[in-house]
């Protein structure tokens, strides 16, 4: 049996596994993975492409996490008129 060397293309993207891009932290490694990778400056156009597509919705997904994160923040500080802390149900499914 004869192997073949794997093309640059083909050694180009390592894929998360979906497990671990659910996680804030596992999204930001395969970001940085993604940027390495583009600034290294030796893929084909191809393939720069789809890593930079795949970037920019990891890059939206993670703002996304991040702005749900910071409202969830402010709903946790927030008081009412009488200083009391301002309660709601915990959703636990994010």
């Amino acid at each position: 049996m004869t192997r073949t060397k794997a093309s640059k293309s083909e050694q180009s993207a390592p894929v998360e596994s979906p497990e671990a891009l659910k996680s804030f932290e596992g999204t930001l490694e395969r970001l940085h993975e993604i940027v390495e990778q583009l600034e290294g400056g030796e893929l084909p156009l191809e393939d720069s492409l789809r890593l930079f597509e795949e970037g920019v919705r990891l890059s939206r997904a993670s703002q996304a996490r991040l702005n749900a994160a910071e409202k969830r923040v402010e709903e946790l500080l927030a008081v009412d008129a009488d200083g009391e802390p301002i309660t709601r149900e915990l959703d636990v499914s994010q």
